[in-house]
């Protein structure tokens, strides 16, 4: 279920500037069948409005694979809109990050794939923005 949640938090990320851009909805696709959900299942889903839901029982893998995929998203247009960063801020906090791990993201987070030691680097810098 959490995997679907996600999913809507990347739509609703996407819809933001009015819009799901080819390339967005691609990036979701692609999400969503690493994650066993279908171009079928998500495609209805993309023209909706989803309440979000942001799971409270994610472990900090979990939490940082939810962020890292929000940046990413955010940044993979190459325009990146206040709102989007609004949103972005937000889902961190309610996943238990102090609001300041955007900026890092938004420093280290490329719209390209990473590779692994790249990722385990970020994943380690973010993960001392967790809140106690």
């Amino acid at each position: 279920m959490s995997v679907l949640n996600q999913m809507k938090l990347l739509i609703s990320l996407a819809q933001i500037d009015g819009t799901v851009a080819a390339r967005e909805r691609n990036y979701i696709i692609n999400i969503g069948r690493a994650n066993n959900i279908y171009p079928d299942q998500l495609m209805p889903l993309i023209d909706k409005r989803h309440t979000l839901i942001v799971p409270q029982d994610l472990t900090d893998d979990l939490k940082f694979d939810y962020l890292f995929s929000l940046v990413q998203l955010m940044k993979i247009d190459e325009r990146m809109y206040k709102e989007e960063m609004m949103f972005c801020s937000t889902i961190a906090e309610n996943l238990g990050y102090r609001r300041q791990v955007m900026f890092e993201l938004l420093l280290n987070v490329e719209s390209t794939p990473m590779g692994e030691e790249e990722m385990n680097r970020l994943k380690g810098l973010v993960q001392g923005y967790l809140k106690p």
